[in-house]
């Protein structure tokens, strides 16, 4: 009981939502899982990425600039069809002219990977984004995407990132780099 209200204690001090605590561990647990499988199959593709991008509509006027990583485990469906979960975590810097934190994401989705030729891919993430700072609640994840092969490990990556909020959206739109392992 005493370690319950200790926790209880620290967790009302330091503002955290136990509503978003709980959806956080669930979605770790799971994410895990996910993974954990996935590296057990020889069959798909293991992916890493880090991209740059710029905050456009609302979310262009509070923040200015956007950072993040990407992590995925392709399955292959056929032979121009990829599907299998991504992760990743993006941090869009907060304007000068607002007091706050970053404004910060972890979606969980679901990839799916179209190749329309030797050196582009078509693809889309879809899923759900966690809301990392305070006041952040989330919401429905989608990124439409291209992708240009340099070789067979590297692809440059432009996308649209966009997570669905009550009354509105944040939208960025993303170049980066994924590195097939």
């Amino acid at each position: 009981m005493f370690k319950l209200y200790f926790l209880v204690k620290k967790c009302l001090v330091c503002s955290i939502n136990f509503k978003n605590l709980f959806i956080m561990k669930k979605l770790l647990l799971v994410t895990v899982a996910i993974f954990a499988f996935a590296t057990v199959s020889a069959q798909g593709q293991f992916k890493a990425g880090v991209f740059g991008g710029l905050p456009i509509g609302d979310a262009g006027d509070l923040s200015t600039f956007t950072l993040g990583v990407d992590v995925s485990y392709l399955f292959e469906m056929s032979e121009d069809f990829d599907l299998g979960p991504a992760i990743g975590f993006s941090n869009s810097f907060l304007d000068d002219d607002f007091v706050g934190d970053d404004i910060q994401f972890l979606p969980i989705a679901a990839a799916g990977r179209y190749s329309v030729s030797d050196k582009f891919t078509l693809g889309a993430d879809l899923g759900y984004a966690v809301g990392v700072n305070e006041g952040n609640d989330g919401g429905f994840y989608y990124s439409p995407r291209v992708q240009y092969g340099v070789s067979d490990a590297i692809d440059i990556v432009l996308a649209y990132r966009g997570v669905s909020l009550d009354g509105g959206s944040f939208d960025v739109i993303t170049l980066g780099i994924d590195f097939g392992l």
